[in-house]
């Protein structure tokens, strides 16, 4: 890990770019600090420059509660090679979703190459943090892409628990792995996700093994999460992480 920038942010957090080989990402922490703190990773659809806003926001409402926040650029996202299979697949389902067509094929295209790919490098990632001496751990994991939170959740011991956004669509492969999840869960639905199903983010919850898991769903689009959310996000970090 090579830190690349430093900013101070004008609420204390300490803001640093890094990269890890060819992957960008950032890393926010409190200004000050007694303890390594419990560490929280960001995910989200990619596209760090695009997503910076929302990002920093959650970091820095993360930072607050006591935690560290990082994220890194997903695979062909932001100024990354692009996966040229992958931007065929998801082309693709743009248009069977306009034309009311199956998209299962389409999706295990798009998705399964990604969390392939993304998922050793999050753990990469994961490596390099914890070496740091201001974080400590425990982890969790927090937003989207499902799938690759989901597939964490399996294979990532150091992880204790997540708040899984279902706002992207998950391979029925995957479904046989979110009945190995055992970690505490929060999920969060958008009932009226205009680029999500409904029916599959149910039952996705449906299949996950956690004997702890919690779904708030509310009313509105794909961003149109209640701010609310992000404090009861904290409560559930706070109980599995401090």
């Amino acid at each position: 890990m090579r830190f690349t920038s430093e900013q101070r942010l004008d609420d204390g957090v300490l803001e640093r770019k890094f990269t890890l080989g060819e992957i960008p990402g950032i890393l926010w922490t409190p200004g000050s600090a007694s303890a390594p703190a419990p560490l929280i990773l960001l995910g989200h659809p990619g596209g760090l420059h695009r997503m910076y806003p929302r990002l920093v926001a959650r970091a820095r409402h993360s930072v607050a509660e006591g935690f560290a926040a990082a994220t890194i650029e997903l695979p062909g996202g932001g100024d990354r090679p692009r996966f040229a299979a992958v931007e065929e697949a998801r082309a693709d389902l743009l248009r069977a979703l306009a034309a009311g067509e199956p998209v299962d094929e389409i999706v295990d295209r798009l998705v399964l190459p990604l969390v392939e790919k993304a998922v050793p490098e999050w753990r990469a990632a994961l490596d390099a943090l914890l070496s740091l001496p201001e974080i400590g751990g425990p982890v969790g994991f927090a937003g989207g892409v499902i799938a690759i939170g989901l597939r964490l959740a399996v294979v990532e011991p150091r992880i204790s628990a997540a708040l899984l956004f279902a706002g992207s669509f998950v391979p029925r492969i995957m479904f046989a792995e979110a009945r190995q999840v055992t970690i505490p869960l929060l999920v969060l639905l958008q009932w009226d996700d205009e680029g999500n199903d409904r029916q599959l983010a149910l039952d996705l919850f449906d299949a996950f093994g956690s004997k702890e898991k919690t779904l708030h769903a509310n009313m509105g689009g794909h961003t149109g999460v209640p701010q609310f959310e992000g404090d009861d996000g904290s409560r559930f970090f706070a109980r599995h992480l401090k």
